[in-house]
């Protein structure tokens, strides 16, 4: 199954002034452009071609790097595009996630403070995760294009901390291109929907 560029599923402009059209162009159109180039180059003769990416990302780990890294970063960023939307963010979730959020995470304030340190703290290039394990919440963070399903997790949310993701709107500072995220982009519909699909 070939890796396809998805569109974004609003206009450029949409997400500011939190994320600039700018740096969605860049972002969509050329970084993961070349995750979706490389990764099929890279797919071919791998053995793992007529898998879904879930599969292929999962059983490319630890086996072939390179084929692990961008279908890795195809799969999160798919689902990054998602987990935002104009208007997103703030503490207004779907009573389901609220409830879950307040049980496993201690209430929205916590999740807050603990998902924008996971992803403040993470060395260099990678990702802050919510996940579902093991039928409970959790908040990690993984290096590079590595995400939870490698270790055992079911993503729901994610938030992208390489630099492309926000120098060009926020230079050095990734705590407040964290917050922002959390305050004004994320869409909980989405993550609601992951929410409920990793819990069954």
């Amino acid at each position: 199954m070939a890796f396809e560029l998805p569109a974004l599923p609003y206009a450029y402009d949409s997400l500011g002034p939190f994320m600039s059209a700018e740096t969605l162009e860049f972002h969509h159109d050329k970084h993961h452009m070349a995750y979706v180039t490389n990764g099929n180059n890279l797919l071919k003769d791998s053995g793992l071609e007529g898998l879904s990416l879930e599969e292929v990302v999962k059983q490319s780990y630890g086996k072939n790097a390179g084929l692990f890294n961008n279908a890795g970063q195809h799969y999160n960023h798919i689902h990054f595009w998602n987990w935002m939307k104009k208007d997103g963010g703030g503490k207004k979730l779907p009573g389901k996630l609220q409830a879950a959020i307040d049980s496993d995470l201690g209430g929205y304030d916590k999740f807050k403070a603990d998902f924008v340190a996971a992803g403040t703290t993470q060395f260099g290039s990678g990702w802050a995760w919510l996940s579902v394990k093991d039928g409970k919440l959790e908040i990690s963070k993984t290096p590079n294009g590595e995400n939870p399903l490698v270790h055992g997790a079911s993503p729901i949310l994610g938030v992208d901390v390489w630099e492309h993701s926000y120098y060009i709107d926020y230079r050095n500072a990734r705590p407040k291109y964290l917050e922002a995220f959390v305050d004004s982009l994320i869409n909980w519909d989405y993550v609601l929907e992951m929410y409920e699909s990793a819990s069954k």
